[in-house]
């Protein structure tokens, strides 16, 4: 992917986490990879508690290393990436300050691209001061999740920000649609005849998408705790994901139509009655438990959340597409913290056959099966029957198994450095529009509103388990169950 295009790369909250720990690393390994950056393409870093330049590159050395190139630093590729970095001293809640910005910014050639990787509370002043001095035109303004707390303030957030910046400059990042394994998902149905007539309510069962994790809340519990997992994770990572899965086949691969698509599945999602939101959504929370032989504490006693919290941790939700494709296909989504392992996963489960004369294992579903692996190892695993060696006609699972990292000679690259070369080159199909954020906000809003509403407090589920039993108990309604618990 060679590029001419120059551009300076504005990086908002340039000390947090979130820089330090992605957005940094995965420019370094564009830089380092060679030809994706173009040599004159410059990284400012604003913050406001850092003295200068030099004291910044410390910093980066410091916070910023620790997270590049898992088998060790290019010392050279190192160096010539730090001389890409500026830094500007601004404080954020003083718009006269931005005057120093656009001074630093003056006379660039190319593109700007502004990285808000700040609290959603600073989007709006951001946009505003950087209007204020001009800096609003020729450029691209990244916006990080949570993009408001509900469809009110989302849409409050969007028409603030849609005052300054045309559609096609915002650039709403969901780091999930730049997996290897998503792009893969595309190519896999719309590159291969294979697939694509048995991707519809006559051959497929159910559907999972699953994104779990083993830590906790960590230092963010007093951000959490106001979030929770149904906004953190399925308004945004899950959804996305699910509308990749069902879309249509766009007419190309051009931003447009690909998100088109992706928007008639969000607005085909069967609305939730309030009265059914017990049958169709679980809502957990985890308590003191056991990961991988360690003790871990409950949510309610992580610092910075409140004692008596109901906010979820983990959230299993029944999902049902009304079109000619899907109708009658359940979709479960799952995500949740303190879960037994750490895996993001799409599992197709495809309808046994309608008769079988190998005996029942044929019949049983799910004996077809795709697997779609998006963490921790990248991977497309297609599960079939086949013939047990020896005496009788006996059957076992099998599978065909694409594991990128051995069939691609050439590195993966990560969600973030795709992302961000994307933003650098004006690519916006893997980005979210807000018609798309709309419709998604749309939808969970009834859930949002009877768990407010509601008394209940969350399930329990011990951390290192899968969660509460209510959301197996969920799927075995429909006969099914979740994929490690096959066995």
């Amino acid at each position: 992917m060679q590029t001419d295009s120059s551009f300076t790369f504005v990086l908002f909250g340039g000390t947090g986490d979130l820089s330090m720990r992605k957005i940094l690393p995965a420019l370094f390994e564009a830089h380092r990879a060679g030809g994706m950056l173009a040599d004159s393409g410059k990284i400012v870093a604003v913050a406001r508690h850092i003295a200068d330049r030099a004291a910044y590159i410390d910093w980066v050395n410091e916070h910023v290393k620790p997270h590049v190139s898992k088998n060790g630093v290019d010392e050279t590729a190192w160096a010539s990436f730090l001389d890409r970095i500026e830094f500007v001293k601004i404080d954020l809640g003083k718009p006269e300050d931005f005057t120093l910005l656009r001074d630093a910014l003056s006379g660039r050639p190319g593109i700007r691209v502004f990285y808000l990787a700040t609290g959603p509370s600073l989007f709006v002043p951001i946009c505003h001061a950087l209007a204020s001095v001009g800096l609003n035109e020729n450029s691209r303004i990244v916006l990080e999740k949570p993009l408001g707390y509900d469809l009110k303030s989302s849409n409050a957030i969007n028409d603030a920000v849609g005052e300054i910046f045309a559609e096609e400059q915002i650039y709403r990042i969901d780091h999930y649609l730049g997996k290897e394994p998503v792009q893969n998902l595309l190519a896999l149905r719309f590159g291969n005849v294979l697939f694509e007539p048995l991707w519809r309510r006559e051959w497929v069962e159910s559907i999972q998408i699953t994104i779990a994790e083993e830590l906790g809340v960590e230092a963010r519990g007093d951000f959490y705790d106001n979030t929770g997992a149904l906004r953190d994770m399925v308004q945004n990572h899950l959804l996305q994901l699910l509308s990749i899965v069902a879309m249509e086949p766009p007419h190309s691969m051009d931003s447009d139509s690909v998100r088109d698509e992706k928007l008639r599945v969000l607005r085909a999602l069967k609305p939730i009655d309030p009265r059914d939101i017990g049958k169709v959504a679980v809502r957990g929370q985890y308590h003191a438990g056991v990961i991988r032989g360690s003790a871990v504490p409950a949510y309610a006693t992580e610092p910075g959340v409140k004692q008596d919290s109901t906010t979820e941790t983990f959230v299993a939700v029944k999902v049902e597409i009304e079109n000619w494709r899907w109708a009658g296909v359940p979709f479960f989504l799952r995500t949740g913290k303190r879960l037994a392992d750490r895996v993001a996963e799409i599992v197709v489960n495809f309808r046994a056959v309608p008769h079988s004369a190998l005996g029942a294992s044929a019949l049983r579903g799910g004996a077809n099966r795709l697997v779609i692996r998006l963490q921790p190892n990248e991977t497309i695993r297609l599960y079939c029957l086949a013939k047990q060696p020896g005496e009788g006609m006996n059957l076992a699972s099998v599978h065909l198994d694409l594991a990128f990292d051995r069939f691609f000679r050439e590195g993966q690259m990560e969600a973030y450095q795709r992302l961000l070369l994307d933003v650098i080159n004006g690519r916006l199909a893997l980005f979210v529009r807000r018609d798309e954020q709309e419709a998604a906000w749309r939808w969970v809003e009834p859930i949002l509103n009877e768990w407010a509403a509601s008394n209940k407090p969350p399930k329990p589920y011990a951390a290192g388990t899968w969660g509460p039993a209510a959301a197996s108990a969920m799927l075995a309604q429909h006969g099914t169950c979740w994929l490690e618990e096959e066995n």
